[in-house]
């Protein structure tokens, strides 16, 4: 055999120098007319193929469900089942490796990734995938910049200033240390007098007030800059045997690194920003907040950390942001007699990089709101675009009137959208099920959604127009041939996957009562009322985390090249991988979609 084989694509990326040495000596070279049947159903497949050049198509009767190119494989499963159970044609002159059964056989005994990837379930797949790039993400942190931690304020005093003076400013500032200024050198020299320095001066029993802290400072500053990496930083406190560094430009001091804050840092950067949108005292300190969070998910995401635990930092960090904002903005009283609340992907908990606005206020029954309600609530927008989240452009914000009324009133809405359906009320109808209370009184979110139960269940011709949204972007589909880099559009994984999933899973927990928010959630209560089969919540579960990890990824590609951020697919830019495991996700909402065609009779509107 030729060297040419491609070990770089999936699943020979996983084999050893002798496994591949194997591969050589086990493979031959197959030729197949256009037209030609390769594999029918039924038939006993003697080796795995391995496209060189042309298409295959792949049916399940009349219905082609998947197409392969170079580098791609086929048919694993059945090589393992002992049948096929599709019928793969050649769409034009096809050439294929051959690799006989016996050397599959071997390959997977010896290297369990490689079986994984070849012919599991999209959950072991992506048990596999999640090995090769699960690069620790202490070391990713360990990378990071200085300036990206926490760097605190630096506050100087000059070396004639008195120990009580500076007592005074630590118990002000909440600090431990401060900076100390000589100007009678040229250039003036700085050093740091900290507690350690305090109890020296009190040790020496003169008055604290005669003491000027340039006596007890420690002039031998050491500093780093804020481009230096987190881990050399830690390094150099450890090196010399001290809690905090000064990180300074040049001669421009900007604050002081302790070494707790990197501590924190390391082991939960998420932690530091939390701490820092709670202490804010304004709207210019959130947004600072705000952009670190886009950060923390890159570096999130860079380090290994699965998709769904960073989705749900982000949902606790932008609650916390959410709720900090509309307490500086509005007025106290409002603040505790309404619910601030959020909806769509940011209420389940599955928003990463910053979608449009989504939110609502419901107000307490009875209380009378401010006269300036709609000026708060106008504030509190601008806040929120001010943060990196454009404006929605159906108005779904607490800005719009619509969607900013008493409790009575909001419930009242929300049984006219469920009763009198036409598409705007069902889209508002979906978008509020998601609805997660950020500020306030959760209590009134709570009667509100109660109010919705006692007629859902009893309408079965609304529940079936509810879930009929799942086709709502069915025109865009045909998606294997954009995965073979077939046309110029990029693939949409929200219209094709995300939110034909969301959707669909949504429209079963209406049916049957479930309150949760998040889709996760809502698929393991949906399995324990028996409303949904374990097997198909898993594998949704593992598609939908698949699609969100892919699109994060191009939305992160997106930011660093300076492009508006789509979270569309470059097809060109899958690896053989990432493909394949994009044709198993998409293979089961196709199969979930027809799931819910039967139990909601879609195909009867």
């Amino acid at each position: 055999m030729p060297n040419a084989f491609n070990f770089a694509a999936s699943p020979f990326d996983r084999l050893t120098p002798s496994q591949q040495r194997l591969v050589r000596d086990s493979v031959d070279i197959a030729y197949f007319r256009a037209g030609e049947v390769i594999l029918d159903v039924g038939s006993v497949p003697t080796q795995l193929f391995v496209l060189i050049k042309g298409r295959v198509s792949q049916y399940d009767g009349d219905e082609r469900v998947a197409r392969y190119g170079p580098d791609d494989s086929f048919d694993g499963r059945g090589l393992v089942a002992g049948k096929s159970s599709s019928r793969f044609v050649a769409d034009e002159e096809v050439l294929a490796y051959e690799l006989a059964h016996q050397a599959v056989n071997e390959l997977i005994a010896a290297n369990a990734d490689f079986g994984a990837l070849l012919f599991s379930d999209l959950g072991a797949k992506l048990s596999a995938a999640g090995q090769r790039r699960s690069r620790n993400e202490l070391q990713a942190l360990n990378l990071a910049r200085v300036d990206e931690a926490f760097v605190r304020a630096a506050h100087i005093v000059e070396h004639d200033t008195d120990v009580v003076s500076v007592v005074r400013l630590f118990q002000r500032e909440h600090t431990t240390n401060v900076l100390v200024r000589d100007a009678r050198q040229s250039p003036p020299t700085l050093g740091m007098f900290t507690t350690n320095a305090l109890q020296r001066a009190i040790l020496s029993g003169r008055p604290l007030d005669q003491i000027a802290v340039g006596e007890l400072t420690n002039w031998a500053l050491i500093a780093v800059r804020p481009s230096a990496q987190v881990g050399d930083a830690l390094a150099t406190m450890v090196r010399h045997h001290i809690h905090r560094v000064v990180v300074r430009e040049g001669e421009q001091v900007l604050g002081v690194l302790e070494a707790l804050d990197v501590f924190s840092f390391l082991s939960n950067h998420s932690m530091l920003i939390g701490l820092r949108i709670t202490a804010a005292t304004g709207i210019d300190e959130l947004a600072g907040a705000a952009r670190q969070i886009t950060d923390m998910i890159g570096r999130q995401y860079r380090g290994g950390t699965q998709v769904m635990l960073i989705a749900r930092l982000v949902q606790d960090l932008n609650a916390r942001l959410f709720e900090r904002a509309w307490q500086l903005i509005a007025p106290r009283e409002l603040v505790e007699s309404s619910c601030l609340l959020v909806m769509g992907s940011e209420g389940r908990g599955e928003q990463l990089l910053k979608t449009d606005q989504d939110n609502a206020l419901i107000l307490r029954d009875g209380y009378e709101p401010p006269a300036d309600l709609a000026t708060i609530c106008e504030r509190f927008s601008g806040a929120l675009e001010r943060f990196g989240y454009p404006p929605c452009p159906g108005r779904i914000m607490l800005s719009n009137p619509a969607w900013r009324l008493p409790a009575a009133d909001f419930a009242r809405t929300v049984r006219e959208w469920l009763l009198m359906p036409s598409p705007d009320s069902l889209m508002n109808l979906a978008i509020f099920l998601d609805a997660h209370a950020v500020a306030g009184d959760a209590a009134l979110l709570a009667g509100v959604r109660d109010a919705l139960w006692s007629l859902a269940t009893d309408n079965d011709m609304m529940l079936a127009r509810f879930a009929a949204a799942i086709d709502l972007f069915a025109g865009s589909g045909r998606w294997w041939h954009r995965l073979l880099g077939e046309g110029a559009d990029r693939l949409d994984l929200k219209k094709e996957g995300i939110f034909p999933i969301v959707h669909g899973v949504r429209s079963l927990a209406l049916a049957h009562r479930v309150a949760e928010t998040a889709t996760t959630e809502r698929l393991a209560r949906l399995v324990e009322a028996r409303g949904l089969d374990a097997g198909l919540a898993r594998d949704l579960s593992d598609a939908l985390q698949l699609l969100m990890a892919l699109k994060l990824k191009a939305g992160l590609d997106e930011l660093e090249r300076g492009d508006a951020v789509t979270g569309a697919v470059d097809p060109a830019a899958l690896s053989t991988l990432e493909r394949d495991l994009l044709k198993d996700a998409l293979g089961v909402v196709k199969r979930f979609k027809a799931v819910l065609r039967q139990r909601f009779r879609l195909n009867a509107l």
